[in-house]
Parts: structure tokens; C-alpha cells; sequence
């Protein structure tokens, strides 16, 4: 198995910690109204539990994006993996893969007409197609330069 990290923008980044902040400001915010009121019935209770839950399972949920986000390329499969959530996909059904030099993107293509933009390290684009390739020689790899992206752009708007 090959392991490939996901690379996330400064963005997405930045967006990540402040839900975790807000997950960590809203439980401790819950236990201060739980302190200062106490629970009188079912509802409170209810209501209690639901918030506790749902700001642990949010937290954990993006600490988990944190660390376990990346692509795994075994024997059979490439696995995309972001926190719990897990797609796995295929090797066989991968018809190409596309590298565009002017948007620094690479796409993977399926024999669905569904297609994957794969988020790693621009360095590790090289290594990544060379794991698939070894592990299904049907694959076509084609690549397009920024001028070409830049004449596709133009031909579509006219």
C-alpha cells in the first residue's frame, strides 16, 4: 500500500480551526448553562445530550480530517479518505488520468464518465500516476500545458 496525504489550502485550513473552535466554545458553553440551570425534565436532558453529542462528534470529526486525510493506493483500489468518511474506487474501472500543468490539478477518470481531482503535493503527482500505472497498464496519462488550457478556455466562450 502507498499512502499519499491530502493537501488541504490555506483556506480550508483556516476554516477547519475555527469549527474546531467553535466545537470546543459551544461544549464549554453547554456545560456552563448546565451548571448554572441544571436539567428539570426529560426535555432538558434530551436537549443537553443532543448538544454534548453533536459538538464532540463535529470535534472529532474534523480532528479526524486532520489526521487521517490522504489517498491510498493498494493492489486493487485507490481509497480517498478524509477523516471517517471513506470512498473507495476501483483500480480497474480508472480509464485515464489527466495532469493540467496551468491549473496543476490532477484528474482521474473512470469508465462511468465520473472523474476524481486528486489533492496531494504538486512534487508527488509523478509518483502517484507511476502507483496507478504499475497497478493497471490500461490507464492512459495525457497532460496539457497552460497555453492549451488557456486556447480550451477561449474556443468555449466564443
Amino acid at each position: 500500500m502507498k499512502y499519499y496525504k491530502f493537501r488541504f489550502t490555506n483556506l480550508i485550513l483556516g476554516l477547519l480551526w475555527v469549527a474546531l473552535a467553535l466545537c470546543a466554545a459551544g461544549f464549554i458553553w453547554n456545560i456552563i448553562r448546565f451548571m448554572q440551570t441544571g436539567a428539570d425534565g426529560v426535555y432538558q436532558w434530551l436537549q443537553y445530550g443532543i448538544l454534548f453529542f453533536t459538538t464532540v462528534f463535529f470535534a472529532a470529526l474534523i480532528i479526524s480530517m486532520f489526521i487521517c486525510s490522504r489517498y491510498t493506493i493498494t493492489d486493487k483500489q485507490l481509497i480517498a479518505q478524509f477523516g471517517f468518511i471513506r470512498s473507495k474506487y476501483d483500480i480497474a474501472n480508472i480509464t485515464s488520468i489527466h495532469l493540467f500543468r496551468g491549473a496543476g490539478k490532477l484528474a482521474v477518470y473512470f469508465n462511468d464518465n465520473k472523474y476524481m481531482v486528486i489533492v496531494v503535493k504538486p512534487e508527488w503527482y509523478d509518483e502517484f500516476v507511476k502507483e496507478l500505472l504499475q497497478r493497471n497498464d490500461k490507464i492512459g496519462f495525457s497532460f496539457s500545458t497552460a497555453e492549451e488550457e488557456e486556447e480550451i478556455k477561449k474556443n468555449k466562450k466564443k
